[in-house]
Formats: structure tokens, sequence, C-alpha cells
């Protein structure tokens, strides 16, 4: 080998080492950015966390008119309509279905609200929902929230015509949500004492996504909510 040629070669494998050093040093960099943005999302959901329970009818409704364009999937491919929207639709269904029932209604109303509290968490925004209402309106209306998403899985493992009339948007978050229950699941859930008024929820649920529909303003959910969350101060009371 003459010394053109090992000079050469030297500088080449210099070159190379200078590449890998600089790819690595790359990727820790990557590495460290995406553990920095994870740090910081988890403190972002720590912060709503702290902040996601509504002690009064007050905190409640603020949060429903925070949920104004706000929306179910943070890239909007999901719901057609805003969160605000939506809910009051689906309540407006409940109270022209099931005017006696006043738990379900106010459940309607506030079933995705945990698309606001934790965003980004579609599996779990009905536990979410769920927890965060539960010391105001009562365990039924929380129960009823979560079990919105545990009757849209039901009814995809039950109802062909259901499962096939879900969008494109309701069949991946299906899957995020655990899928359609299982023969046990079927069976555990069509045993609980909520089974009817939670497919009723399902069912505006599915309903309630009509984009321009003509809707009460939230104001006048107000009287209703209050007399929920009155009645569960008073059960807690008994």
């Amino acid at each position: 080998m003459n010394r053109a040629t090992a000079a050469s070669n030297d500088q080449a494998a210099t070159v190379a080492q200078s590449a890998q050093s600089a790819q690595s040093a790359q990727s820790a960099q990557s590495a460290q950015v995406a553990e920095v943005a994870k740090v910081a999302e988890v403190a972002k959901v720590a912060e709503v966390a702290t902040i996601s329970a509504p002690a009064t009818v007050a905190e409640l409704m603020a949060l429903l008119a925070d949920c104004h364009d706000a929306w179910d999937m943070p890239d909007r491919s999901g719901d057609p309509v805003d969160i605000l929207d939506h809910d009051r639709q689906c309540a407006e269904l409940l109270r022209r279905d099931f005017p006696a029932d006043e738990e379900l209604q106010v459940a309607g109303l506030v079933h995705d609200i945990g698309h606001v509290l934790v965003p980004g968490d579609d599996a779990g925004h009905g536990v979410h929902g769920g927890d965060a209402v539960r010391g105001l309106l009562g365990a039924r209306v929380a129960r009823l929230v979560e079990l919105h998403v545990v009757a849209k899985r039901y009814l995809a493992a039950t109802d062909s015509a259901h499962a096939a009339a879900l969008s494109a948007s309701s069949c991946r978050t299906l899957v995020a949500q655990g899928g359609p229950l299982t023969a046990a699941e079927i069976a555990a859930f069509e045993s609980d004492p909520e089974f009817t008024a939670a497919i009723a929820l399902r069912r505006a649920d599915d309903a309630g996504k009509v984009v321009g529909l003509t809707v009460h303003a939230l104001e006048t959910w107000r009287p209703i909510v209050e007399r929920v969350a009155a009645a569960a101060d008073l059960a807690v009371a008994r």
C-alpha cells in the first residue's frame, strides 16, 4: 500500500468515525428531546388532574363551557361537532326519550368531559369523566358516564348494524378502547343494574353528532344539574 492510499484510507476512517459520532450525538439529543416532551406531557396531565373534579355546579358549568371548540380527538378527526355541542345534543335526546330521568339526562350532558380533562386519552375518557363528577353528581351519574364506553363495545359486539355504521374514527377508537366485548364481558354488562340506561346513553351519544343542529343554551341545563347535585348531596347525608 503506498502512502497516498494509506492517507486516503485514514481520511475515510476519520470521516466515518466523525459521522458515527455525530449520529450518536443526534440520537442522544433526540432521545433527550423525547424524554423532555414525555415529562412535559406527564406534568400537563398531572396538572389537569389536580383541577379535574368540579366541586360545585358553577365549576361544572364552567368546565362544560370550556368544551366549546374542544374536540374529542386532538386532530379533529373524530366527531364532526365540538364536545359542548355534542353533549347538549345527547342530553336533549335523552330528555326527549326519558323525561323523568334527570340523572340520565345530566349524564348525557357531561359524558365526554373526560376528553377535556385528559386530552388524547380516548380509552380512559369515560373513567376520567366519571371520577370527576362522582362527588358532585352522585354514583349513578358517574357510573353512566363510565359505562358509555363499555356500551359502545357492547353494541359493536352484539349489533351488526351498529358496528357497520361506525365511522372510521370510531373504529380506530374502538380498538383503543378494547374492541368488542367478549362473551363473558357481554354477560357481565347485561347483568349491570344500569345496563338499559347505559345503552340509552350510548344510542343518544351516537345520534348526537349533527352539524348545525339548534340546541338549547348550556345555561338552560343549570336548574336540572342543580337538582341532580342536590339529590346526590341528600343521598350522601342519609
